[in-house]
Protein backbone atom coordinates (compact mmCIF):
# COMPACT_ATOMS: atom_id res chain seq x y z
CA UNK A 1 0.00 0.00 0.00
CA UNK A 2 1.36 3.25 -1.30
CA UNK A 3 1.48 6.33 1.48
CA UNK A 4 2.82 9.74 0.48
CA UNK A 5 2.89 12.00 4.07
CA UNK A 6 3.50 15.48 2.98
CA UNK A 7 4.70 18.56 5.55
CA UNK A 8 6.63 21.90 6.08
CA UNK A 9 3.84 23.83 4.35
CA UNK A 10 2.33 27.24 6.58
CA UNK A 11 2.75 30.86 5.65
CA UNK A 12 5.52 33.36 4.72
CA UNK A 13 5.98 36.90 3.39
CA UNK A 14 6.82 37.10 -0.59
CA UNK A 15 10.81 36.28 -1.12
CA UNK A 16 10.63 33.76 1.70
CA UNK A 17 11.69 30.15 1.55
CA UNK A 18 9.41 26.91 2.74
CA UNK A 19 10.91 23.19 2.34
CA UNK A 20 8.44 20.77 1.82
CA UNK A 21 8.77 17.01 2.24
CA UNK A 22 7.02 14.10 1.02
CA UNK A 23 7.49 10.82 2.79
CA UNK A 24 6.68 7.95 1.14
CA UNK A 25 6.34 4.17 2.15
CA UNK A 26 5.00 1.43 -0.45
CA UNK A 27 6.95 2.85 -3.42
CA UNK A 28 10.62 3.48 -4.13
CA UNK A 29 11.15 6.61 -4.78
CA UNK A 30 15.10 6.49 -5.99
CA UNK A 31 13.52 4.40 -8.96
CA UNK A 32 9.76 5.59 -9.74
CA UNK A 33 8.58 9.04 -11.10
CA UNK A 34 7.41 11.61 -8.05
CA UNK A 35 6.38 14.86 -8.31
CA UNK A 36 4.86 18.19 -6.63
CA UNK A 37 1.63 19.72 -8.05
CA UNK A 38 -0.20 22.62 -6.35
CA UNK A 39 -4.05 23.47 -6.45
CA UNK A 40 -4.67 26.94 -6.13
CA UNK A 41 -8.90 28.04 -5.49
CA UNK A 42 -10.90 27.92 -8.44
CA UNK A 43 -7.95 26.28 -10.71
CA UNK A 44 -7.07 23.10 -11.84
CA UNK A 45 -4.19 20.64 -10.50
CA UNK A 46 -1.14 21.91 -11.45
CA UNK A 47 2.24 20.45 -12.27
CA UNK A 48 5.20 22.01 -10.39
CA UNK A 49 8.24 20.24 -10.42
CA UNK A 50 9.01 15.90 -10.84
CA UNK A 51 12.05 14.46 -10.83
CA UNK A 52 12.42 10.88 -12.53
CA UNK A 53 13.86 7.55 -11.14
CA UNK A 54 16.79 8.80 -13.18
CA UNK A 55 17.01 12.00 -11.01
CA UNK A 56 16.47 14.00 -13.96
CA UNK A 57 14.19 17.09 -12.58
CA UNK A 58 11.28 18.59 -14.50
CA UNK A 59 10.31 22.26 -14.03
CA UNK A 60 7.00 24.46 -14.63
CA UNK A 61 8.11 27.43 -16.30
CA UNK A 62 6.10 29.93 -13.39
CA UNK A 63 8.93 28.19 -10.60
CA UNK A 64 12.00 27.45 -12.57
CA UNK A 65 14.82 29.11 -10.68
CA UNK A 66 13.16 29.17 -7.40
CA UNK A 67 12.04 26.02 -6.66
CA UNK A 68 13.96 22.72 -6.62
CA UNK A 69 12.92 18.80 -6.36
CA UNK A 70 15.39 16.51 -4.27
CA UNK A 71 15.06 12.82 -3.14
CA UNK A 72 16.88 11.43 -0.05
CA UNK A 73 17.13 7.64 -0.84
CA UNK A 74 18.09 6.84 2.63
CA UNK A 75 14.90 8.43 4.11
CA UNK A 76 12.65 7.37 0.86
CA UNK A 77 11.76 11.01 0.89
CA UNK A 78 11.00 13.79 -1.28
CA UNK A 79 11.74 17.96 -1.31
CA UNK A 80 10.43 20.51 -2.59
CA UNK A 81 12.86 23.45 -2.04
CA UNK A 82 11.03 26.72 -2.42
CA UNK A 83 12.68 30.06 -2.29
CA UNK A 84 11.78 33.79 -4.10
CA UNK A 85 8.17 32.51 -3.10
CA UNK A 86 5.26 34.53 -4.85
CA UNK A 87 1.62 35.51 -3.87
CA UNK A 88 0.93 33.64 -6.49
CA UNK A 89 2.56 30.69 -5.21
CA UNK A 90 -0.33 30.22 -3.01
CA UNK A 91 -1.97 26.74 -2.98
CA UNK A 92 -2.51 23.07 -1.51
CA UNK A 93 0.63 21.34 -2.56
CA UNK A 94 0.55 17.31 -3.48
CA UNK A 95 3.09 14.97 -3.27
CA UNK A 96 2.09 12.25 -6.56
CA UNK A 97 4.12 9.15 -7.25
CA UNK A 98 3.66 7.53 -10.56
CA UNK A 99 4.33 3.75 -10.67
CA UNK A 100 2.83 1.04 -13.05
CA UNK A 101 0.33 3.88 -14.86
CA UNK A 102 -1.20 4.77 -11.34
CA UNK A 103 -0.77 7.73 -9.49
CA UNK A 104 -1.00 8.10 -5.96
CA UNK A 105 -1.14 11.09 -4.12
CA UNK A 106 -0.70 12.54 -0.23
CA UNK A 107 -3.42 14.83 1.58
CA UNK A 108 -1.56 18.18 0.92
CA UNK A 109 -0.26 20.73 2.88
CA UNK A 110 -1.23 24.68 2.61
CA UNK A 111 1.45 27.04 1.63
CA UNK A 112 0.38 30.88 2.22
CA UNK A 113 2.15 33.78 0.75
CA UNK A 114 1.37 37.04 1.78
CA UNK A 115 2.13 40.23 -0.13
Amino acid sequence: QVQLVESGGGWVQAGGSLRLSCAASGICVSINTMGWYRQAPGNQRELVARITGGGQGNYADSVKGRFTISRDNTKNTVYLQMNSLKPEDTAVYYCNAHKWSTDYWGQGTQVTVSS
